[in-house]
């Protein structure tokens, strides 16, 4: 099974200088969607069908496994498959597919490609109660499919047919090449159909098969960015339902964005507003609090993560509390039970079990030991403007407030740093160390005032 994707539409009404097919849903482009289930389906060769935007589109999916043909000339449907036949072998059945239909389930394919058995025409429509602008399925007495008749060429008792067509496919490939070759565009909209090889199959003996899918919406397509808002709530609402029905909790299945894969263990708990990207695990009781965004990111079992958290490329251990308003950047490994509290950023950082840094802090490029106590305002100084540097604090420390730490610097296992530190060298293992002006007072002192006018 070879498999078409025509994608080479303007898109007008989408005012963008995007390409349709590269416009977002769930933060991927439709094309790379209709791709993603062309690949599941196991289809042995997969041509896109480009057109407008071809440079744009083909540098957006440099994938190597991809045939492509270029439609210079927008002629119709039956034109743009023609442009992919020179990249299809004569063995099995093509599947035509459409850049901009983004949510058709694998599922409904397989059962189309079943359908079709290698021999038959297989059709995928759908019963819409209005089917303005749609091509209508025009069925013998019997019930046999006979023909599509797009709506610009429709008699008004066609127009009656609430059967439509969905423009997806599946044609031996044999078949299809002969019958392209058959094409004309002497119509209202002077194209050539792909639809008009339904008519040739049926004058030629060959049956064509109708399926229809679970829902509607695995066949509508996107034309402008309130259709694709629309499919974009779709789909989460669908990612939503799969997830409730694995045992997540959402408090607002209407508020959730999945922008790549979220794999959640039982008894997670996810509140309002919150964005996944990228692959995203939670452990078992994960709670995320409401406003939260996650990258890349995996986390153990029983971490709570209190509103407004941005999470991205980091490890989070078991049974840690985060935020709110903690930032975890890229690079960072939290063991269990670490307490990062609000305003606290970490980067590039490995924090050992037990540790807290609760308030206000900045620990870049660090290694901190187990039980250390970061206190609020502490910065680990890491950059000389050219360069990053480590700092390492051992086992059982503690930061005290207001505290920089001048990498590379060591602080050892169990010392204390004074609050308000400036520390530039080691600082020993056990000891107090600290690094303070010493504190005057001037007698007499009087602050300036504004000179009168």
């Amino acid at each position: 099974m070879q498999v078409i994707i025509l994608a080479a539409g303007q898109g007008k009404r989408m005012r963008s200088r995007l390409p349709k097919v590269l416009q977002p849903i769930a933060g991927q482009a439709m094309l790379r969607h209709v791709i993603a289930t062309a690949r599941k389906l196991q289809s042995s060769k997969i041509c896109v069908v480009y057109g407008h935007g071809g440079d744009q589109v083909r540098a957006a999916l440099p994938d190597a496994d991809l045939a492509w043909a270029e439609q210079a000339q927008q002629l119709g449907t039956g034109h743009a498959v023609q442009q992919a036949m020179p990249h299809i072998d004569d063995d099995g059945i093509a599947l035509i597919l459409y850049g901009d239909v983004p949510l058709t389930r694998v599922e409904t394919l397989q059962t189309l490609i079943e359908a079709s058995e290698g021999k038959r025409v297989a059709l995928l429509t759908v019963d819409m109660p209005e089917p303005k602008g749609y091509g209508r399925i025009i069925r013998a007495a019997a019930g046999s499919v006979q023909s599509i008749v797009e709506e610009k060429d429709a008699s008004a008792e066609q127009r009656l047919v609430t059967e439509v067509n969905t423009g997806i496919l599946c044609v031996p490939v044999t078949h299809l090449r002969r019958w392209l070759d058959r094409l004309s565009n002497h119509n209202a909209q002077g194209e050539y159909y792909l639809t008009d090889i339904i008519a040739m199959a049926v004058a030629d003996g060959v049956e064509v098969a109708a399926r229809q899918p679970a829902a509607v919406w695995e066949t509508l397509g996107v034309n402008n960015k309130l259709q694709l808002a629309e499919l974009e709530r779709i789909h989460q609402r669908n990612i939503a339902d799969s997830l409730m029905e694995n045992g997540v909790t959402l408090i607002d299945p209407s508020r959730i964005d999945v922008r790549g894969e979220l794999r959640c263990a039982p008894d997670v708990e996810i509140d309002v507003g919150c964005v996944f990207e990228g692959e995203v695990e939670l452990g078992n009781d994960v709670r995320i609090g409401a406003h939260c965004v996650l990258k890349n990111v995996k986390i153990a079992a029983g971490t709570r993560l209190a509103p407004f958290c941005h999470l991205e490329s980091a490890e989070i251990g078991a049974h840690c509390i985060i935020g709110p308003y903690a930032r975890i950047r890229p690079g960072t490994t939290l063991a269990d039970e670490v307490h990062v509290g609000n305003f606290v950023e970490i980067k590039n950082s490995a924090i050992a079990t037990g540790s807290k840094a609760n308030h206000l802090a900045y620990v870049g490029d660090a290694d901190v030991g187990s039980n250390v106590n970061i206190g609020a305002g502490v910065i680990t100084v890491n950059y000389d403007g050219a360069n990053k540097f480590r700092t390492t604090i051992g086992d059982n420390a503690f930061i005290g407030s207001d505290t920089q730490l001048v990498a590379p610097i060591t602080v050892g296992a169990g010392a204390t740093i004074a609050a308000g530190t400036t520390l530039t060298a080691n600082a020993p293992a056990g000891e107090l160390t600290m690094a303070r002006a010493r504190q005057t007072t001037v007698v007499g002192w009087k602050r300036p005032t504004k000179r009168s006018q």
